[in-house]
């Protein structure tokens, strides 16, 4: 009786077995099946109402290698990447910085007036023309340029004119007079001839006179000087009225412990 219970059980196990085989095979052959009608299924994309073949890879869920680099990756709008932070910080903060820059760039670049003011006349060299009644001025005046700018003025031309009794007596023109460094000073010379003959021939007699001891007479001079910085040209114009001795040489020593010169 065991034995024959024994053989049963045996050949239950062998056909269980047999089953289980055939069941696997079965799998294999439906999964087999699967792959061939997916890959027979066209690939689409779902956008939730409609679906769309992908023109990319035509259906086949593959992009072919020779078209990977000629592709463009789409990045979605919600994409976090696309929405940095603090975008408007930045923004605003390049802004200021643009007009920062801009004001800086006005504030030290914008061309201010160069002044002029007049010196006094430093030295008066006189000489008489018996012959033709002439008295002839050598006047040495000086001129103080005044640069408020940030960068180097170029005194380009000075041009001086000396009239006596609204009548010209002498002209004076200088070019590549002197260059004045940025937010400084500097003092020019400049020798203007000067002739008081013809009409004025009268002075003569008073600048030779040896009764009096001081010929004094009042000239009008009238300075201009043109500058040139940074594609900029202007002009500065000076008038004044200068006391001279038309009866000696004079000259005005400068004493730095008082406030004028003096002769």
């Amino acid at each position: 009786m065991g034995a024959i219970t024994s053989v049963y059980s045996s050949r239950a196990e062998t056909s269980n077995q047999s089953n289980k085989t055939e069941g696997e095979d079965d799998d294999l052959l439906d999964g087999k099946n699967r792959e061939q009608d997916i890959a027979q299924f066209p690939y689409v994309e779902f956008t939730g109402r409609d679906s769309i073949t992908c023109p990319s890879c035509q259906g086949t869920g593959c992009i072919p290698t020779e078209q990977v680099n000629e592709l463009v990756a789409l990045i979605p709008y919600s994409d976090q990447r696309l929405q940095p932070q603090r975008t408007k910080l930045y923004v605003l903060l390049s802004v200021i910085l643009c007009l920062l820059i801009c004001g800086l760039v006005v504030f030290f670049l914008f061309p201010r007036t160069v002044l002029i003011e007049d010196g006094g006349i430093k030295m008066v060299k006189v000489w008489f023309d018996t012959e033709n009644k002439v008295v002839i001025l050598g006047m040495t005046s000086t001129l103080k340029i005044s640069n408020s700018n940030f960068y180097s003025v170029s005194a380009d031309s000075l041009t001086s004119q000396v009239q006596y009794m609204n009548t010209v007596i002498g002209t004076q023109q200088n070019s590549n007079v002197t260059l004045v460094h940025p937010l400084s000073e500097k003092q020019v010379n400049f020798t203007v001839k000067a002739e008081l003959g013809n009409t004025l021939s009268y002075l003569y007699y008073f600048c030779t006179l040896p009764s009096v001891k001081v010929h004094n007479i009042v000239v009008f001079m009238r300075t201009s000087v043109k500058f040139s910085y940074i594609g900029h040209v202007s002009q500065s114009s000076l008038e004044t009225y200068q006391y001279i001795d038309c009866g000696a040489n004079s000259t005005i020593v400068w004493d730095n412990s008082i406030t004028g010169p003096r002769k």
